[in-house]
């Protein structure tokens, strides 16, 4: 079983930049295909980027050009670099494996607010 734990959130204003890290452990790090996920209140979990263990990466079109992924995993560790944020970036961020999810984290806070 792969434990997940996420950090780096924060409260920003728009126009702001966070980094997000995810470490995962209890597997074989390199060999796993990693996202970053978020949930808005009120709002079902979404997939906003991944990662595949070779480095190829996809997003979703509302975080294109501003958020990027990449992974180092010599650390088991995967990033999210946000950049240019809105207000509706604002939600609980999580990582795990893609495209089959194991345990989640807990999550780490972004809220985009002046």
């Amino acid at each position: 079983q792969v434990q997940i734990e996420e950090s780096g959130g924060d409260l920003v204003q728009p126009g702001g930049s966070l980094r997000l890290s995810c470490v995962a452990s209890g597997g074989v790090f390199d060999r796993y295909n990693m996202g970053w996920f978020r949930q808005a209140p009120g709002k079902e979990r979404e997939l906003v980027t991944s990662i595949t263990m070779r480095g190829v990466t996809i997003y979703a079109d509302s975080v294109k050009g501003r958020f990027t992924i990449s992974r180092d995993n010599a650390k088991n560790t995967v990033y999210l670099e946000m950049n240019n944020l809105k207000p509706e970036d604002t939600a609980l961020y999580f990582c795990n494996l893609v495209p089959r999810p194991q345990g989640w984290g807990r999550g780490t806070q972004v809220t985009v607010s002046s």
